[in-house]
């Protein structure tokens, strides 16, 4: 059912809602679609991130004239591209790993494709973490020796 609320001074938005019977015998909407300020407010990203994931192809709203509508999987995709972007994933390999679910072996290939790019990055944050380790154990030797030097021609800090 497409709801179009009209009046004389505006036109609102389009929902398009279909109702499904729950076991209360109460509606429950199947098909809701989001606006694009729905969807900025939940997840706290700006319009501009959401158009830039659609024009990268990772989402592909609905479109009503210039008005993007947003469908219940689109909603979970951009869950997911924004859980991929906090862990360190590139847009790169966002897109392969959607990818990857869209063609055959589907969800087991996601799912092995995404455990490769886990272990990939755990390693990298790992290489990080060693590195930072090491200059920071660097700072430290450079400081002592600047300290020592400092005792040495005696300056005090």
């Amino acid at each position: 059912m497409v709801v179009r609320y009209l009046s004389r001074t505006k036109i609102d938005y389009y929902v398009k809602v279909n109702m499904m019977r729950r076991e209360s015998g109460k509606p429950m909407p199947v098909n809701k679609y989001y606006s694009i300020t729905e969807l900025t407010r939940e997840f706290g990203v700006s319009t501009r991130t959401l158009r830039f994931y659609e024009d990268e192809g990772l989402i592909h709203p609905e479109r009503r004239g210039r008005t993007r509508l947003f469908r219940q999987a689109d909603r979970r995709l951009i869950q997911e591209i924004l859980r991929g972007r906090r862990i360190g994933f590139t847009i790169a390999e966002i897109r392969e790993i959607i990818q990857v679910y869209k063609e055959p072996p589907g969800e087991l290939g996601q799912l092995k494709l995404l455990m490769k790019r886990i272990d990939e990055k755990r390693e990298d944050l790992r290489q990080k973490r060693k590195d930072i380790d090491d200059t920071l154990t660097e700072l430290d030797n450079i400081e002592e020796a600047c300290l020592g030097r400092l005792a040495e021609i005696g300056v005090g800090t």
